[in-house]
């Protein structure tokens, strides 16, 4: 099933060339939905499965996002790009719908391969910029701040059952928005 849905051909989303240095870099991952939702849900889903290593997850993110992005500026591509970030939105949404449900290690593994593809998208676009390594600096700065949103998040709305279903619906949510991005 999801060799087939990396096989739908995807149109543009949020991945557009613009901006030329740092202040292009902080201010992208806040435009862009599909990046929005990801790096929040990335810092979530640390306080959900790993509360006693928090930070591994959002490291782990940030790590393999430059990975991507270096791969991409080298001219190393991986396909079904904009796939892979929809299914990242998807599983991610799911993932925090499903609470702790899902063991660390297959959170790594995907939360891995997910950075891998949205450093892809943004370091194909990096060596069109003026200034890349403004650009990166920003971008990776942006989303540690995203995951530390992530992480106050998934600590708050842990406090009672109410909040912590208000979470696990706003997961859903999140995986239905993943689910459009497949098919837009």
């Amino acid at each position: 099933m999801l060799i087939g849905l990396l096989a739908i051909p995807q149109g543009a989303h949020a991945h557009w060339i613009g901006g030329y240095g740092l202040e292009s870099g902080l201010t992208h991952p806040l435009l862009g939905l599909d990046h929005l939702l990801a790096m929040v849900a990335v810092g979530v889903i640390s306080t959900q499965i790993t509360p006693n290593k928090i930070w591994r997850l959002p490291a782990l993110f940030l790590s393999f996002i430059m990975m991507g992005g270096l791969l991409a500026m080298n001219r190393v591509g991986i396909p079904f790009v904009e796939t892979g970030i929809a299914l990242s939105v998807l599983f991610l949404g799911v993932f925090i719908a499903l609470d702790q449900r899902i063991s660390g290690r297959w959170a790594a593994v995907c939360v891995a391969l997910f950075a891998l593809f949205h450093g892809q998208a943004h370091g194909i676009e990096m060596p069109m910029l003026a200034h890349p390594a403004l650009y990166a600096t920003g971008f990776v700065l942006s989303t540690a701040l995203l995951h530390l949103v992530g992480v106050w998040i998934g600590r708050l709305f842990r406090t009672t059952e109410f909040t912590l279903a208000t979470l696990r619906y706003a997961g859903l949510s999140m995986s239905f928005i993943g689910l459009t991005y497949l098919f837009l």
